[in-house]
């Protein structure tokens, strides 16, 4: 049995993503496939369009038309490599409107995962032990080896500003991820 799970992407006819992603949730149902096939995403974002009368309107669009990115478990092969099961590429491969994997020659390759993280498929989930006005060290990027003061935390977005008291005692405020600081011991 497989015992990772890493997201690959597929390509579909144009404006075929969502009936695509459907059939194969459906597959996954009627056939029990639940322990190899995982997930299917149709990455969207909300963009506010203005049309001619100057009036909004909020609008799902598809960020990469053409596209369906699915989490699949996995094994590894001799040379450590992700390989998904033959049964799960037969049945992606030869459902309706999916046309190949994205890979060199047709060959699935996972995404990595700073790529799953930039496209924001999933989210890391970081456990904050710091608040607004609890002084931290800075651990990584460019203010490494700084302390500061933590003046907000953006949870939604992983992000946390600090005012670090940096060069020649001025005060900078940082923004930073939320792993790349700590809490200061005293």
């Amino acid at each position: 049995m497989a015992d990772d799970a890493r997201w690959y992407v597929i390509h579909t006819y144009s404006g075929y993503e969502n009936k695509v992603a459907d059939s194969i949730q459906k597959i996954v149902e009627n056939r029990g496939m639940q322990e190899l096939i995982l997930d299917v995403k149709v990455p969207t974002e909300i963009v506010t369009e203005i049309r001619e009368d100057k009036s909004t309107h909020e609008v799902e669009r598809k960020i990469f038309p053409g596209y369906v990115l699915v989490k699949l478990a996995v094994d590894y092969d001799d040379e450590g490599q992700a390989k998904m099961t033959d049964e799960t590429w037969y049945v992606i491969r030869n459902t309706r409107g999916v046309t190949s994997f994205v890979g060199p020659e047709s060959k699935p390759v996972p995404l990595t995962e700073e790529e799953v993280l930039k496209l924001g498929v999933e989210k890391r989930v970081i456990e904050v032990s710091y608040e607004v006005g609890d002084t931290v060290n800075i651990m990584d990027g460019i203010m490494d080896g700084f302390s500061g003061v933590v003046q907000e935390i953006d949870l939604d977005n992983n992000l946390v500003k600090v005012m670090v008291s940096a060069f020649f005692g001025r005060e900078t405020m940082v923004e930073l991820e939320l792993d790349q600081v700590e809490p200061a011991t005293d």
